[in-house]
Formats: C-alpha cells, sequence, structure tokens
C-alpha cells in the first residue's frame, strides 16, 4: 500500500489582474464596472465566438504553473522561493481555501493549517471557544478537544487571557495560540507559512521542536514555509525549490538551500564601490529602506577586499520618508548553506540612530572578520524592536568573498577546518 499522502498533478493558478486604462483620468466605478460586465455577457450571449478578444485593461496572472510533486507520510518538506514564486498560493491550494485552475490533488488525510495571521479564528469568540472550534472544524469530538486543551493552553503561553475575545490579541498571542491549535490537535498533515516570523526567537525554536517531533513520533507530514535558511535546515529532510510560480528541483534540503541561496543574488558586487540595492528582493513597511550599500576592508594592498582577521566596514545608504529613531540596524552575512555566521546589530550594542527625512549614511564598521576565506552572502536589516515594525530586511543582497591575506601574498587559501577563525596562541610546557 502507498504512504503517499499528498500527490499534485500539472497544478495551475489563475488570476485576472485589472488595470486602469492610462488617459482616462479618472478611476471606474462600483456602476461602471457593473455595466462594463453586463454589456460584455450580453455580448458574448449574443454573438457566441470562440475567438479570444484582447482587453488591455485585464492581464491573465499565472501564480502556478503546472507544478506536481509527491509527499510521503512523514515527510518534514520546506518550501524555497523568492517572493512572488508562488509558495504561498500553492499551500492555498493545498489546504483548499482556493481553487486550482488546472490539475489534480488527491489529499490523505485531515489538514490543519496556519497561513496568515488570524487565519481559522473568530475573532469575537473568546481564546477558548476558538480552540472548540478548530477543532470541531477538524472533525474532532468533544472529549477529543478537552483531552489535549490543557496541552493546547500551556503551549500557547495564554493562560491569563483564555477568556478574552482573540480580536484583542496581539499579533504574538494570536500565532502563539493558533500553532498550539494547529499542532496538538492531531491532523495528519500540517502547513504553517510564514506566520512564525511574528512571534519571538523563542517561540520560534519552540515550534520547531514540536513539528519536528509530531513528524517523527506521531508520524504525520509537515509543509513548511520560511525565508530563514536556519530553520528550514534544521526541520526539513527535503525541499521544493519554486521560481516564477514553476516548479525547478525537489530534493535533499542543503542542496537545494544553497542552490535557491546562490540565485537569489544576482548582483555583481565590487569592494569599495557603491551598489545599488533599491531593487533587491525585500520585505517591510517600506518607511525607511536600503538604497545603497558600499563595503571595503580599508587596505589598499587587497585591493580593499575583504580578508579573514581583517576590517570590514560598510557604508549604508537609507531612504526614510520622515525622521525616526531606530534602534536595530544590521549586517548579517550568511554563508551559501543559509547559515548566520555574524550578525553587527546595534541593538546588541543598546544604540540607536536618528533617519532625517531623505537620503542618510550610517557606517558600521567589524573589526575583524573572524571568517575564513570564501563566498557569502550579504543581508539586511533596519527595524523598532519597540513597536515591533520591520521597516526594511533584505535576506540576499549580494554575494562577498572573503580572501587570505598573508605576508607571503594575497589569495593563498589555507586548509583550514570550520568557518570561523580564532586568534590563539602555542605555547611547550616541557
Amino acid at each position: 500500500m502507498s504512504n503517499t499522502v499528498i500527490r499534485v498533478e500539472n497544478i495551475s493558478k489563475k488570476y485576472v489582474l485589472n488595470h486602469q486604462q492610462t488617459g482616462s483620468g479618472s478611476y471606474n466605478s462600483l456602476r461602471d464596472s457593473i455595466a462594463e460586465g453586463a454589456k460584455s455577457l450580453s455580448k458574448k450571449l449574443l454573438k457566441p465566438s470562440d475567438k479570444k478578444t484582447f482587453n488591455a485593461s485585464r492581464e491573465e496572472f499565472w501564480a502556478l504553473n503546472d507544478v506536481s510533486f509527491e509527499i510521503k507520510q512523514g515527510d518534514r518538506v520546506g518550501f524555497l522561493g523568492r517572493n512572488g514564486a508562488g509558495k504561498s498560493t500553492l499551500l492555498k491550494v493545498l489546504s483548499r481555501i482556493v481553487e486550482p485552475t488546472k490539475g489534480r490533488i488527491s489529499i490523505k488525510g485531515r489538514i490543519a493549517s496556519l497561513l496568515e495571521v488570524g487565519t481559522g479564528f473568530h475573532p469575537e469568540l473568546t481564546g477558548r471557544e476558538n480552540i472548540f472550534l478548530n477543532g470541531a472544524i477538524l472533525g474532532m469530538s468533544r472529549s477529543e478537544i478537552k483531552r489535549k486543551f490543557d496541552e493546547i493552553v500551556a503551549f500557547a503561553e495564554v493562560e491569563k487571557f483564555l477568556d478574552t475575545p482573540v480580536k484583542r490579541y496581539s499579533s504574538g498571542m494570536y500565532v502563539r495560540l493558533a500553532f498550539a491549535v494547529a499542532a496538538h490537535l492531531e491532523p495528519e498533515i500540517l502547513i504553517v507559512d510564514e506566520v512564525l516570523a511574528v512571534g519571538d526567537a523563542q517561540f520560534q525554536k519552540k515550534c520547531l521542536g514540536k513539528m519536528q517531533e509530531v513528524s517523527t513520533d506521531g508520524g504525520r507530514t509537515v509543509l513548511f514555509v520560511s525565508h530563514n535558511m536556519d530553520a528550514i535546515q534544521r526541520l526539513c529532510s527535503q525541499c521544493v525549490l519554486l521560481e516564477r510560480g514553476r516548479l525547478v528541483a525537489q530534493g535533499d534540503t542543503n542542496n537545494l538551500v544553497a542552490r535557491y541561496m546562490s540565485n537569489n543574488s544576482t548582483i555583481q558586487a565590487s569592494p569599495n564601490q557603491w551598489i545599488d540595492v533599491s531593487q533587491v528582493t525585500r520585505r517591510g513597511t517600506g518607511e525607511a529602506r536600503f538604497a545603497a550599500i558600499q563595503y571595503s576592508s580599508l587596505n589598499e594592498e587587497t585591493m580593499f577586499q575583504p580578508y579573514s582577521n581583517g576590517i570590514l566596514e560598510f557604508s549604508l545608504a537609507i531612504e526614510s520618508k520622515s525622521s525616526r529613531s531606530v534602534g536595530s540596524i544590521a549586517v548579517t552575512i550568511y554563508d551559501n548553506l543559509g547559515t548566520k555566521l555574524v550578525n553587527a546589530d546595534s541593538l546588541v550594542l543598546g544604540q540607536s540612530i536618528t533617519l532625517q527625512n531623505g537620503q542618510n549614511i550610517v557606517k558600521i564598521k567589524i573589526e575583524k572578520l573572524y571568517l575564513t576565506p570564501g563566498i557569502y552572502v550579504l543581508g539586511l536589516w533596519l527595524a523598532d524592536p519597540l513597536i515591533g515594525t520591520v521597516f526594511d530586511h533584505i535576506e540576499s543582497a549580494f554575494e562577498i568573498e572573503v580572501i587570505n591575506f598573508q605576508a607571503k601574498g594575497i589569495g593563498i587559501r589555507p586548509d583550514a577546518d570550520g568557518l570561523v577563525m580564532c586568534d590563539f596562541e602555542l605555547s611547550q610546557v616541557n
């Protein structure tokens, strides 16, 4: 008997985008849209034709295009792809929230989905009532839900607010309770989108442990979307890579993460030159954002190229829509598997900066770069931790090369193990 729990065959999903006609001078009202729709329908009924007519104000957008794959029982599968690749659309199709335009899906077992903050909860009901509501939707009896109730509440850490309507919950409380419900009510398939990013680091770690537990011990299948490559690698045994709505690869997590990270940056970067990052894929409110970056080792002998145990200075051009205080500005360096190796964050120093309206230049200087020679990926972060707002987050801006600089020459790569270097001494005692 086959242990395949999800079979996706040639799935496609089309959306129709409406565009305002240029030069029309005004937007269509609801009355105009209804009249136009009625006119179009009458034309089709009175003069049916097989020929498709071109409409400049409407555009077809294929969020998914001919996607096929299979997932076995107990698999933990990560979904990789840039923003707009089709990850969230695919999970909505698998969760039966939206219908595919073409193709066929076969699913064995109950599905619990955590796709967006607030999904599946009624805002007017209390936390307690929503737990029972979600259990009923999953087909569980009241006695089954009662048996799991204490575990759910303890995991979510919302005991004090259990009889408060969830519309009064913070986004973090919402996600904690939603994940606890989804993970503990024993679905055969658990689908989790990027909502865990709302929770704090400790809770994210707790969620990853729970997903691993329900998969390993309970034999349940987990589908996970995240831009956190470290989380993907810790949880998932295999991944699916999507690009522009198409499945381009499925297989080993480490191999696909390395491929995703290497393909994610298309900018050619050179030291001591301003690099435009205004069009790079990012997330955040955009109220303040990175426009350009310059990096340098401040060493003419290496042509300003970063080198092991050397200085690395970043000049960050930031555009802000108003004057604001920023408590967390960071430069992050990842390896090609997405592991975070360096995180130079002003939050660690307890310092904040004040951005003026318009363009600002901020410098971050790493006094000693303890990285072995190799190719690394640069990420950028701009946020106000006091109000929990992320202004700009670029996970993969561009690649930089760290070289080995020694008295004998430049670019001689040592046979060193590990990812980082350290200062050490050698002495003989006898």
